[in-house]
């Protein structure tokens, strides 16, 4: 697959979208859980979007929930041993 033109990217983030509001929807933090609601979107959201880019989002995705979680409860750092 060639580079996307603008039309392709904007279906491409739009497929994405889709998919990461039932994925909120569904409340699934990990991106390897696909729940059967939103499989369909998940094949829409492959089908419009470079593999490179599929997987790029996914790992994206992956990392905004662990961000967000770190922000909302915080973290403990590792004791180091005296």
């Amino acid at each position: 697959m060639s580079f996307p033109d603008k039309a392709q990217r904007k279906t491409c983030w739009d497929a994405r979208d889709r998919y990461w509001e039932c994925l909120d929807d569904e409340n699934i933090k990990d991106s390897s859980l696909i729940p059967k609601v939103c499989a369909e979107l998940r094949r829409a959201f492959e089908k419009s979007c470079p593999s490179k880019w599929v997987t790029h989002f996914d790992r994206k995705r992956d990392f905004m929930v662990f961000k967000e979680k770190m922000q909302k409860e915080g973290f403990e750092p590792i004791k180091e041993k005296e």
